[in-house]
């Protein structure tokens, strides 16, 4: 990794020396052998300007591959750089997925300037695509796909994928369709070449299909492809017609993007698609602030208990010295189950059904480790602070159904939230932690009135 980053720099010291110079035929040689991603990165710590200017050296299909992985920001100041010709010649390249991607992230004027250049039916998928919800199957599929009618022999579909597969994006799976464009199965491109030229599609296919409907929510096209290790998935409409597919790098981008976006949600964030350093300190904290006041809010609960108890507290002040530490073990007992129910919600492991079975696991994973926990303490506390054996015995009984409480309540949580839509990342650690705060107080004071006396 290191050295990556040691000959990335060193390039890139090279090409702004070049550019310095003038020598664009350098730059050119130097490119053209590079990955696509390669040259995007060497070209992102440029000045505008400059990668203006060796992006305009670059092949066109190289172009357009380089275009795809830049930044919205970078992409808006090409589209409003170059000629009408220039943006003709990229939008040529794109596949559709992709320019409807960069599209969604553009203002109003960049839209129109694309699609003022664009042709009639092109035009008219574009805004088709523009059309379907944010995060739904078909806002990520790609029209450009290979289809095969039924009475085709291999030789013709080979024939075929020869003629148009050029300009789809995939031509490892193909589609064979009815005469109304209603799926009917899929044929592999080495099913097709091992074949016999006169076998029909009808005989290959395989009828089997795993296939989305355009409205449902992109999470459902990342499980299937989890599931059944899918390289690409036909996306059908209402009534059952193929109107496109979505490939598997269109997946790995949804992938990090909804881990992202859960990331932020267990931090008690909320979701930007801004690079860090690209987001405003305003926006960072726009973000953040709301979730934190909703916390602070929550929290008062935990000081109105305090207070209610502080008569008990002024009595044995040693009780004082306890509350961080079973405040602070109930949040991460909590924060362990509610991750582990998360994580399984999201691949589907869990539904709501299974409540009652995740309340009894948790239950018993909680009696277990607070038991551990609870002896460990009272040696510990008897030993090291030598309190007396009530204070003792009442941190360390608090201790143990706090943990229990924990487990439970962590488990429990994520699952109820999606029962009622929402989205059980929520329930995460920030949550978690201020609900289990209150819970833990009330556990110990009554703990603490009732072996000690306290009042």
């Amino acid at each position: 990794m290191e050295e990556t980053k040691i000959l990335e720099e060193s390039l890139r010291e090279i090409m702004e020396q070049h550019l310095a110079e003038n020598q664009y035929a350098k730059i050119r040689t130097m490119l053209q052998d590079m990955n696509y991603v390669d040259i995007e990165n060497l070209l992102a710590d440029l000045q505008p300007d400059q990668t203006l200017r060796i992006f305009r050296m670059l092949p066109k299909e190289t172009a357009a591959e380089v275009f795809t992985e830049m930044d919205s920001d970078m992409q808006q100041y090409i589209i409003e750089s170059i000629t009408d010709l220039e943006v003709i010649s990229i939008m040529d390249e794109l596949y559709m997925d992709d320019t409807v991607d960069f599209l969604e992230e553009m203002p109003a004027n960049v839209v129109k300037r694309v699609l003022r250049n664009t042709d009639e039916a092109t035009r008219k998928t574009i805004n088709q695509l523009l059309r379907y919800p944010e995060d739904s199957a078909g806002s990520l599929m790609t029209t450009e796909f290979v289809d095969l009618k039924k009475e085709m022999t291999a030789k013709e579909a080979l024939k075929h994928i020869r003629a148009t597969g050029v300009d789809k994006e995939t031509i490892n799976t193909c589609y064979v369709i009815s005469p109304q464009r209603k799926l009917e199965g899929v044929v592999s491109i080495r099913t097709l070449i091992l074949s016999q030229p006169d076998v029909t599609m009808e005989e290959l296919m395989d009828t089997n299909v795993k296939y989305i409907r355009t409205l449902d929510d992109q999470e459902t096209s990342v499980y299937l492809f989890q599931k059944y290790d899918l390289l690409s998935m036909p996306v059908v409409d209402g009534e059952d017609r193929l109107v496109g597919i979505i490939t598997i790098d269109d997946i790995m981008d949804v992938i990090e993007q909804e881990n992202t976006e859960d990331f932020h949600k267990m931090a008690a964030i909320t979701p930007s698609e801004e690079p860090y350093l690209k987001t405003g300190v305003f926006t960072l904290a726009k973000n953040r602030v709301m979730w934190l006041l909703v916390l602070m809010i929550s929290a008062t609960f935990t000081g109105f208990i305090i207070r209610k108890f502080e008569g008990a507290l002024s009595q044995t002040v040693a009780l004082t010295a306890y509350i961080p530490m079973l405040m602070g073990t109930a949040g991460n007992a909590g924060a362990q189950s509610s991750t582990m129910i998360i994580r399984s919600l999201a691949l589907n492991e869990l539904e709501f059904s299974d409540l009652l079975k995740v309340i009894w696991k948790e239950l018993r994973v909680g009696i277990t480790t607070a038991g551990l926990l609870s002896v460990f303490n009272l040696v510990r506390v008897m030993i090291f602070d030598q309190v007396s054996f009530g204070v003792a015995l009442t941190v360390c009984l608090s201790l143990f159904c706090i943990v229990c409480l924990a487990k439970v309540v962590g488990g429990m949580l994520p699952i109820l939230a999606e029962k009622v839509h929402l989205d059980p990342v929520l329930m995460a650690s920030p949550i978690i932690t201020t609900i289990l705060d209150a819970l833990s107080l009330l556990i110990y004071f009554w703990f603490a009135t009732t072996v000690i006396g306290v009042a």
